[in-house]
């Protein structure tokens, strides 16, 4: 039965609209991050922070992230996606304003956990709910969604620092205004559908085929319906765990290629450029802090455009050739950047290069391994684990965060900016080894036609 234009039309914008409101978690991890930069500039002043204590209150944040990552696949598969995403709008809301209204360092630091444990939370859960309610023709769009909100995020945070840079206790305000989409993402989230594929895993057949109503036109549920039915009875048959995952042959390329893409969408450079851009840009030439900080407000713009870009191609063109694409621009945009800094450039004009090689750099990113990774992850892993392989591949990538964030100004102090950017480079040429060597293409395949996949070919 054909159904009537206008009313899969109408399903179509519902669905979008679902996307938007569950995609909003990556709004969160965006904001989370990227208003910490403007949020330092007064805690030296208000609260007598020092430099460690600076840097610990980063640290907690991030700790936060790394350990709610941890336990977001395991509670998302025991209590469903929907839930956990609705708990992570309510901690991330409670860690939001007990870190403005706080009096105390005490108070700043654990509202500053709560955030960082949403934060984590929603890096996983996202994407994964994401992934299991859409189509296999749109779910790298879908998915993208993800990572759009979190450069939005990032961009907002940047504006929301600006608005509040000449305000007494500015940073009140930077910080509480991340509770706006939290509260957006807890009211939206009650009206959503849970995952079905969850449902099915739950032996909840009847719930899972009114979400897949909700979800889709009606002449698509049945089918879909006896897919997942399958794939379900599969699963219960496999009994899949974790360990298995790196035991079994058949398996352990899943493991391999989510840790490997974790690890290198982070050893590649790109949050040394998001968190240190306004340090670089100053000592490249642009002295005025607010010229420095209105740059890298460029770049998080050309994060955002660049981001909607990969979202119109990673379901034409595949996440493959996208990938590799990417990670061939992001690799010469390092090499400039490397010559760059070896040129005398304390000037504006000398400024203004590394600033447009850096965008060009953020753009590459943003079409490629930005997107890539979250999508990928969301995909390869087995039904039967996948919140815990999802987990697991997050924490890598937030420790990875991490590390080379920590490491950075050392690094830079030791070998010099040049050397720096010159080690990215390498990393984002094993990056395209690795992707030659073991990434395969996914577009247009069922979640359960890509498990099949790399049980049948492991190699």
């Amino acid at each position: 039965m054909v159904q009537p234009e206008g009313s899969v039309k109408h399903r179509d914008r519902r669905f979008v609209l679902i996307a938007v409101i569950a995609g909003l978690g990556g709004l969160l991890f965006g904001y989370g991050t990227g208003v910490v930069a403007g949020v330092l500039l007064f805690l030296a002043h208000d609260f007598q922070l020092n430099g460690s204590l600076q840097g610990l209150f980063v640290a907690v944040a991030l700790a936060g992230a790394a350990l709610g990552a941890a336990i977001a696949g395991m509670l998302a598969d025991a209590w469903g996606r929907r839930r956990v995403l609705l708990a992570t709008a309510a901690l991330f809301v409670l860690g939001s304003l007990l870190a403005a209204l706080a009096n105390t360092v005490l108070l700043l630091f654990l509202g500053r956990v709560l955030v960082g444990l949403a934060i984590g939370l929603a890096s996983t859960v996202t994407p994964l709910y994401l992934a299991e309610i859409t189509t296999p023709a749109r779910r790298g769009a879908i998915v993208t969604i993800n990572q759009l909100y979190i450069s939005i995020g990032i961009f907002v945070a940047y504006g929301v620092n600006l608005l509040f840079a000449d305000l007494a206790s500015g940073w009140r305000w930077m910080l509480g205004l991340g509770a706006l989409p939290a509260l957006l993402l807890f009211v939206g989230m009650w009206v959503l559908p849970e995952s079905p594929r969850w449902l099915i895993k739950q032996g909840l057949a009847a719930r899972a085929e009114a979400a897949l109503q909700y979800l889709r036109s009606t002449t698509q549920v049945t089918e879909e319906l006896i897919s997942l039915r399958q794939g379900g009875a599969e699963i219960a048959a496999r009994s899949t765990s974790l360990p298995t995952l790196f035991r079994n042959p058949k398996l352990r390329r899943m493991m391999i290629i989510g840790l490997g893409l974790a690890v290198f969408q982070q050893v590649t450079g790109i949050n040394v450029v998001l968190y240190f851009a306004p340090k670089i840009f100053q000592e490249t030439g642009l002295s005025s802090p607010f010229m420095a900080i209105l740059a890298t407000g460029g770049i998080g713009l050309v994060n955002v455009l660049a981001t909607i870009l990969a979202m119109r191609f990673l379901d034409s063109l595949g996440r493959r050739k996208l990938l590799l694409w990417g990670l061939w621009g992001m690799l010469i945009s390092l090499l400039l950047l490397s010559a760059g800094f070896l040129l005398p450039l304390q000037s504006v004009a000398g400024a203004i290069l590394i600033v447009l090689i850096s965008a060009v750099f953020v753009a590459f990113f943003a079409m490629s391994i930005g997107p890539v990774f979250w999508l990928l992850i969301s995909e390869i892993f087995p039904q039967a684990v996948r919140g815990r392989g999802m987990s697991l591949a997050t924490v890598v990538n937030w420790l990875a965060n991490m590390l080379v964030a920590g490491v950075f100004l050392d690094l830079v102090g030791a070998i010099g900016r040049s050397g720096t950017f010159l080690i990215y480079a390498a990393m984002t040429l094993l990056a395209i080894v690795f992707t030659l060597k073991m990434v395969p293409e996914t577009k247009g395949l069922s979640l359960e036609q890509i498990e099949q996949q790399f049980i049948s070919n492991p190699e």
